[in-house]
């Protein structure tokens, strides 16, 4: 018995060597290609590199030839997301690429040592705060914006004339309402109309947006004409043949020009584009992560404004926190079911782009879908609030989509039952009952489990 088990170890033994071995030669194998990587791109002449950036498709390469970014030589030995040293790489290796791994890491406050140029798509708040976090980094940034007014106010001024208008923008920041000299030498391009004028905007804008060049959705909602995500919408109007990505999470654009610490979370089906952009917009002031779970981010990002409308009504009853504390959880778990239904991860709804950004959403005082609840709980007809704001409340719309596309995808017994708080939001919009009326449905239902598992697999 003895010999048989010191047989075992033995061979134990070597296996774990011969992995370690295995494991040593793929590091070393990874550090000489980085370092031969390096070299190239040391010996290469400035003046015939060409700015270049990544297809997202295909072999992943498109050469458009514009003009290189002026940056110090000591910025051109980082490398590009694709040119990382291992991570698993010794210490020692790793100790000259800094500037490197804090790029990957998320830290760095310095523009990318890639030639960049960004294109906002869209001059509301939550544009001019993805420009600002770009800005910040000197990161060359072009908004696109409907008039020449606004933009003229924008490049002399750094302030929007309408949005935000006591905050000063970075100077890196240009604005433009010609979408052809906004998008024409654009490296990636960020998408921040509202959803229900995003496919009208997008097919405007379309032929001037570079073959292959990644987008980034800022949107969140669902359209009321498709009841389709910002991920049906963009692939309908700018085709297949560019990588999408969607960031979503709680993070009010006030705050993101003020510099407020914020943390979202990029999902895109393209791992090196969730990684690039993660790296793009990531500064000690705003965190980034990444996920590949683009149904769970959307559905989470367009829930979430429903239940704020349902949590402001709440709170213009003046029904207290007990009633809005247990309103929102089980407005929650109305998202988890329906996240479920429609193949999205638990993880991802209970993360920022879900539970997340529906508690900011939910009880922070600059969230418009909570006021526009809000003042419908305080007596305040749909007619009189819409026409008293310029600012979109996209939960409005997405309300009356939502419920919808339930019935149409998921065509199950009762969906009310399942989704009474979402369905309940459709109808006092519709003012097929008020908001009174409404929370009283919702004690006076069925008692039941408080996780109805059944509905749930």
């Amino acid at each position: 018995t003895l010999m048989i088990l010191a047989a075992i170890l033995q061979c134990s033994l070597a296996f774990s060597s011969s992995r370690l071995q295995a494991q040593r030669g793929r590091d070393g194998r990874a550090l000489r290609r980085d370092i031969a990587a390096l070299s190239l791109k040391m010996q290469s002449s400035s003046d015939d590199r060409q700015q270049h950036t990544q297809g997202y498709c295909g072999e992943r390469t498109h050469q458009f030839g514009r003009k290189a970014l002026n940056m110090p030589k000591s910025d051109l030995v980082n490398t590009r997301a694709s040119e990382r040293i291992s991570p698993r790489a010794p210490r020692t290796a790793l100790a000259s690429l800094t500037s490197s791994t804090a790029l990957a890491m998320g830290l760095s406050s310095s523009p990318p040592p890639y030639p960049v140029r960004v294109t906002v798509l869209g001059g509301g708040n939550f544009g001019l705060a993805l420009a600002s976090v770009l800005g910040r980094k000197g990161i060359p940034v072009t908004l696109l914006v409907r008039s020449e007014d606004i933009a003229d106010e924008l490049n002399n001024n750094h302030r929007h004339p309408r949005y935000m208008s006591d905050i000063t923008l970075p100077t890196s920041i240009r604005a433009t309402a010609d979408p052809k000299r906004a998008l024409s030498d654009a490296t990636y391009v960020v998408h921040s109309v509202p959803v229900q004028y995003s496919r009208n905007f997008l097919e405007d804008v379309k032929e001037y947006i570079p073959k292959g060049v990644p987008v980034l959705s800022a949107s969140k909602g669902i359209e009321t004409t498709s009841l389709g995500f910002m991920a049906d919408i963009l692939r309908e109007t700018l085709g297949d043949e560019r990588s999408y990505a969607f960031l979503s999470g709680p993070s009010f654009a006030r705050e993101i020009c003020e510099g407020v610490a914020t943390a979202v979370v990029i999902a895109s089906e393209d791992v090196d584009l969730t990684d690039d952009f993660a790296d793009l917009f990531s500064s000690e002031n705003f965190r980034v992560y990444t996920s590949h779970d683009v149904i769970g981010v959307e559905i989470g990002g367009a829930v979430k404004n429903v239940i704020a409308l349902a949590a402001g009504m709440c709170e213009g009853l003046g029904l207290g926190t007990n009633a809005m504390s247990g309103l929102v959880t089980r407005g929650c778990a109305e998202m988890r079911r329906l996240g479920l239904a429609l193949g999205a991860r638990p993880s991802t709804i209970a993360g920022l782009s879900g539970v997340g950004d529906t508690f900011g959403t939910c009880f922070g005082p600059l969230s418009r879908n909570r006021q526009f609840g809000y003042r419908l709980g305080k007596g305040e007809t749909m007619e009189e609030i819409l026409a008293s704001t310029t600012e979109v409340a996209e939960g409005v719309d997405t309300a009356i989509a939502l419920r919808a596309m339930i019935k149409t995808r998921l065509k199950g017994y009762r969906l009310d039952l399942k989704y009474p708080i979402l369905f309940g939001v459709a109808d006092i919009l519709e003012g097929n009952q008020t908001p009174i009326n409404g929370l009283k449905g919702l004690m006076n239902m069925p008692i039941r489990k408080e996780a109805f598992e059944r509905y749930e697999s």
